[in-house]
C-alpha cells in the first residue's frame, strides 16, 4: 500500500496518508476541515518484489553494480597472471627435468677377467 502526499488549497497543510490504491483520494482537510484537498503527485517509493523468486541483490544501485564488475575484473586478472607465471614455472621445470633425463650416467665398466 502506498503513501500520499497531500496538501490543503485553503490552509496549505501538507501531509501524509497511508492509503490503498484503489481507495478514493481524501477531499477533506483535517487541520481547517475544508473540502478543498488536493492529492499531489510524488516521486514515489521503489517497488520491492517480496518472495523466495526475488532477491535483495537484484535491486542494487547501478554504482554498487559498477563497483562490483570492476572487481570482479580485477580479481580475474590477478588470477591470470598467477596461471600464467605457474605455466612459465611448469614448463621451466620440464625443460630441467628433460634435460637431467637425456643426460647419461656414467656407467662402471665391468673389468673382464679372463
Amino acid at each position: 500500500m502506498p503513501t500520499y502526499d497531500y496538501q490543503c488549497a485553503a490552509c496549505g497543510h501538507e501531509f501524509e496518508e497511508f492509503q490503498s490504491i484503489t481507495a478514493n483520494p481524501l477531499k477533506k482537510c483535517p487541520s481547517c476541515g475544508k473540502l478543498k484537498l488536493q492529492r499531489l503527485i510524488g516521486t514515489g517509493a521503489g517497488v520491492i518484489f517480496k518472495g523466495s523468486g526475488f532477491y535483495e541483490t537484484d535491486y542494487r544501485s547501478e554504482g554498487y553494480k559498477k563497483d562490483a564488475k570492476a572487481a570482479d575484473e580485477a580479481g580475474k586478472a590477478k588470477t591470470e597472471t598467477k596461471s600464467e607465471s605457474k605455466s612459465d614455472s611448469k614448463s621451466e621445470s620440464k625443460k630441467t627435468d628433460s634435460t637431467a633425463k637425456t643426460e647419461k650416467k656414467p656407467t662402471k665398466e665391468k673389468s673382464t677377467k679372463s
